[in-house]
């Protein structure tokens, strides 16, 4: 046990060790977001608070999940690193759908369709719908019903809008050739959990502690998702910083972070505000600029509990930023 605590600093260890409950650790940039988040869950099996099979951690690439599975199962003697289940929400939510996508009115062998089979078949409902002549644009229709599912946001009434009603003739015609897009997985892996209590029972009885990585970059769908998953024990790690959210394009929403201490009131703050990577004078001309991006940060929110992002490079001094 000492072996996985050793070398890391206060705060690192003060993340690293909290009980199973809600907790919001913001990483800073080069803080050792992913060593924290790996030996948390090290350190949760390792003491017997949590077993392997227990822990569902989620993150957003293959890449990202790989490197942490292998950091887990480096760090956990007797295999039990290779228990538990972490992967991306899209795989998590396939897996989910695979065993009970039957619920919700799906064959079981749905499919998956790729955005080029997904532009195929808004060409042909913009078509039929407004005529041969018709030049509106496939792909961004396809643009504006994901941001729509990824967001919660309608496209309005379909007998009143042409989004909305090519919206509605695409998952219509989705459904009738059992198919799902990549958005669907986490809808509908949403729908399944709200709707079906046994199922959200059962899901919640399996996974006793959920993991989010790169919180920033949930969209509303996948915070739905995660506070699903949390269930009334609420034992949930969430990892993130409001400051290096970069998938806004992608339907990903700042309120999640700034709205997770209202959703989980008992949580437990913890910032990482060692830097490993910079030196110390870039890592304050990044702070300046970015404190006065957003009047609404998370540090302003909670400025009142002397919760301070600002970075400090273990490098030390490294001279005069010049531009």
């Amino acid at each position: 046990m000492s072996d996985l605590l050793a070398n890391l600093n206060p705060e690192q260890l003060a993340a690293v060790t909290l009980p199973p409950q809600p907790a919001l650790i913001l990483a800073g940039a080069g803080s050792g977001k992913t060593r924290v988040l790996t030996t948390r869950i090290a350190w949760l099996l390792s003491t017997g608070q949590v077993s392997p099979s227990g822990i569902l951690a989620v993150t957003f690439t293959n890449k990202a999940a790989t490197e942490m599975r292998e950091r887990v199962i480096d760090m956990v003697p007797d295999g039990k690193g290779k228990k538990i289940v972490l992967g991306t929400f899209h795989a998590f939510c396939v897996k989910l759908l695979r065993e009970h996508a039957e619920r919700l009115g799906y064959k079981k062998n749905w499919v998956i369709y790729t955005q080029s089979e997904q532009i195929s078949l808004l060409k042909r409902i913009i078509t039929r719908l407004m005529g041969k002549e018709e030049s509106y644009d496939p792909a961004k229709a396809q643009s504006r019903i994901s941001h729509a599912k990824n967001s919660g946001e309608s496209l309005g009434d379909a007998k009143h809008s042409t989004e909305a009603a090519i919206m509605e003739a695409y998952q219509n015609e989705m459904r009738a050739l059992n198919a799902m897009d990549f958005d669907d997985l986490i809808i509908l892996g949403v729908e399944l959990l709200e709707e079906h209590d046994e199922v959200r029972q059962a899901i919640r009885n399996r996974f006793t502690h959920t993991m989010v990585d790169e919180f920033q970059d949930t969209n509303w769908a996948q915070y739905e998702l995660v506070k699903l998953l949390a269930g009334d024990d609420k034992n949930l790690t969430v990892v993130g910083d409001d400051d290096q959210a970069i998938y806004k394009f992608r339907g990903a929403s700042l309120a999640n972070i700034l709205q997770f201490r209202d959703d989980f009131p008992e949580a437990k703050t913890v910032a990482l505000t060692e830097n490993y990577r910079s030196r110390q004078e870039i890592l304050d001309t990044a702070y300046n600029f970015i404190k006065k991006n957003d009047p609404y940060r998370l540090e302003v929110k909670l400025a009142e509990t002397g919760l301070s992002k600002a970075l400090t490079a273990a490098r030390g001094d490294g001279g005069a930023v010049t531009t």
